[in-house]
């Protein structure tokens, strides 16, 4: 099928700037909304497609790091004029959107449901990756790479319910992060990993990591009930594979927008299915959290010259 994908009314979620949360690691353990059952899939059928967005790159969210702690450590990642850039919409050429999360919904059987451990890192005051996805009762991993701590906060989040707190606590400062006597030279270590048990609630499948310390630093996840899935990477494209044949509908959701996509698909054996999917432009103001002047809480706050060297990477506005 080839057809834009338009909202339905059970989906999304928005973005809950200016809470601060990061997690350490998490077990799902909520029941089972969906039956899913393993079985041998021959002749199986493809669906590959995109996830663009229309008009302009929606504003982003920016915090002032001065008015943060550890902001010349964390400015290693920033605009080099005091401002931290959270990168939540990544659009390329044509409006090709990442880190959009393709699910087919509909489908009780299918190939082995295994997901890979998903393992979260802070580096350099970032939370990487910043898209993940997870099955009920399993565990998320986080482990500090900083020599700087992080507070540690979790929501569960839905539409129509709102944001619910999970937890909230320290991540201690990574004791085997080296400086290499360089200046902003650093070599990242691992610190212990830190896990935390959580229980989403029924109609809850998104969460949303925050560092209280550091606010621009989001992980996102959302949690999946069967195999067939996909993340867009920098192209917008995506591909899911040995689908049995059948009828079913297929869904996107980012973190940055607020409904989800879907689209129905039919898929035949041993055939590709194209399935593209267009967001509407997102316009106005996204986020209390812009960057804008302030002449009160400028770079000279910092004293010794009032210098943040994006050492790591430039960000642009």
């Amino acid at each position: 099928m080839n057809t834009s994908g338009t909202a339905p009314e059970h989906g999304g979620t928005s973005t809950l700037a200016g809470w601060a949360w990061a997690v350490l690691g998490l077990v799902l353990s909520g029941s089972p909304g969906w039956a899913y059952d393993a079985m041998p899939v021959s002749n199986g059928g493809t669906i590959t497609g995109d996830v663009t967005i229309a008009g302009e790159k929606p504003r982003a969210m920016a915090f002032n790091l001065v008015t943060i702690p550890d902001a010349r450590y964390c400015g290693r990642i920033s605009t080099g004029t005091g401002w931290r850039i959270v990168e939540d919409f990544l659009v390329g050429p044509g409006g090709v959107l990442k880190d959009a999360v393709v699910m087919l919904k509909g489908i009780d059987r299918g190939k082995p449901f295994v997901l890979p451990g998903v393992r979260i890192e802070a580096v350099d005051c970032d939370f990487l990756p910043f898209v993940n996805v997870v099955r009920d009762r399993d565990e998320i991993t986080v482990v500090n790479m900083d020599p700087v701590e992080h507070d540690i906060q979790g929501y569960q989040t839905a539409r129509v319910r709102g944001a619910r707190v999970l937890f909230n606590r320290p991540l201690p400062m990574n004791p085997f992060h080296k400086v290499l006597g360089v200046v902003n030279s650093h070599r990242h270590l691992p610190g212990a990993p830190m896990v935390q048990k959580i229980h989403l609630r029924k109609g809850r499948n998104i969460f949303v990591m925050q560092c209280g310390f550091h606010p621009y630093m989001f992980s996102w996840g959302i949690v999946v009930d069967n195999p067939y899935y996909a993340i867009t990477g920098d192209d917008g494209a995506f591909q899911i594979t040995d689908v049995p044949p059948g009828d079913y509908r297929l869904t996107v959701w980012h973190a940055g927008m607020k409904t989800y996509l879907e689209q129905p698909v039919t898929v035949e054996a041993g055939r590709t299915s194209v399935a593209r999917f267009a967001y509407a432009p997102v316009t106005g103001r996204r986020s209390v959290h812009e960057m804008q002047d302030n002449p009160h809480f400028g770079l000279e706050l910092l004293g010794d010259g009032g210098d943040i060297i994006p050492s790591v990477r430039l960000q642009r506005p």
